[in-house]
């Protein structure tokens, strides 16, 4: 995105922009007789895909002789088609919206937020709106000048905590160097099951799951991904760790402390969930309807006054809820 802010309107798009392209006009040709319409249009307008003109059809953005009809449709030499191409929300612009955000620290280079849990961070498959990018827009609208508005890392939809978004290219290149360079101090709480017998790490490398696309998996083949772990609290069959990263794989912790017995408590991916729990204990879980984690502490090199900084963050009180009742178990 590279609009500057006095082309942007109120949404953070240009205030002529028009989300979606010109209507189509086309003729049916002789030798497309007896078609279906939708097999017509994927000959006609290959650009794009037979699902999608199927679903111009069904939402009555296609016409053939002036009336909106079935995909099944039968057409003929000389019938007129009219398409009114919809953009998918992957091909437009994101939009400014109108969420809060629990601001940590914000100066003139980067803004630290308290990310709560259910509010996925950049907008993708099945959560085009309301996400943590579309906030960012709205309350700092320079941020559409810069690639995916300045957010350099990210945490799962129900992972809670600190995480920093760049307001400038010169501080987003320097926030990337420094994940890279893995000198970033990004540390989670965690509730696992099971009694974690000491501290560790666990080094695996992460893919994506070779038949469950949606999970990722320990592949020999994936990139490094390593995970230090210490012990903060035992209870009668969970406990309580400090998860550090060393690297930021997606699902890393989720992944690696599955890998070694003890799944994250209340994850409906990686095996979380509760199992013969008493029933105080197994509402709380049910209440709490994500993994137990949380980005507690996040430190790094100020971009541009080269400081060291650091914030950290108390546990949201669904977290607080289980581990009042874990110590009264």
């Amino acid at each position: 995105m590279t609009i500057s802010d006095a082309q942007q309107g109120e949404s953070g798009n240009p205030p002529d922009y028009n989300p979606n392209p010109a209507p189509i006009n086309l003729t049916i040709p002789p030798e497309m007789t007896g078609l279906r319409l939708d097999q017509a249009l994927q000959q006609l307008l290959p650009d794009y895909s037979r699902s999608r003109l199927q679903t111009w059809i069904k939402d009555k953005r296609v016409t053939l002789d002036g009336e909106c009809v079935a995909s099944k449709q039968t057409v003929w030499a000389g019938s007129k088609v009219r398409v009114e191409p919809e953009l998918h929300p992957s091909e437009t612009p994101f939009s400014a919206e109108d969420i809060a955000l629990e601001i940590m620290y914000e100066d003139d280079a980067l803004l630290v937020v308290n990310k709560p849990a259910g509010l996925v961070v950049h907008p993708g498959s099945g959560n085009w709106q309301g996400t943590l990018l579309n906030a960012l827009l709205y309350h700092a609208p320079q941020l559409a000048c810069i690639p995916r508005a300045g957010i350099v890392h990210r945490l799962d939809k129900d992972t809670s905590g600190l995480l920093v978004v760049a307001k400038t290219l010169t501080s987003q290149t320097d926030l990337v160097r420094q994940l890279q360079a893995r000198s970033v101090k990004r540390d989670y709480l965690a509730v696992v099951q099971g009694l974690v017998s000491g501290d560790g790490k666990v080094d695996a490398p992460l893919g994506r799951h070779p038949s469950q696309r949606v999970k990722m998996a320990i592949v020999h083949n994936g990139k490094a991904a390593v995970t230090h772990y210490t012990v903060l609290e035992h209870f009668d069959r969970h406990t309580l760790i400090r998860c550090s990263l060393e690297t930021g794989r997606t699902h890393q912790i989720r992944v690696h402390m599955q890998s070694i017995g003890h799944p994250l408590v209340g994850d409906p991916v990686y095996g979380g969930r509760p199992l013969n729990l008493p029933p105080l204990l197994s509402d709380v879980v049910k209440h709490l309807g994500r993994q137990a984690l949380h980005a507690e502490r996040l430190g790094l090199i100020h971009p541009v006054s080269g400081e060291a900084m650091e914030w950290q963050v108390e546990l949201p009180q669904d977290m607080a809820d289980l581990l009042k009742v874990l110590r009264n178990e």
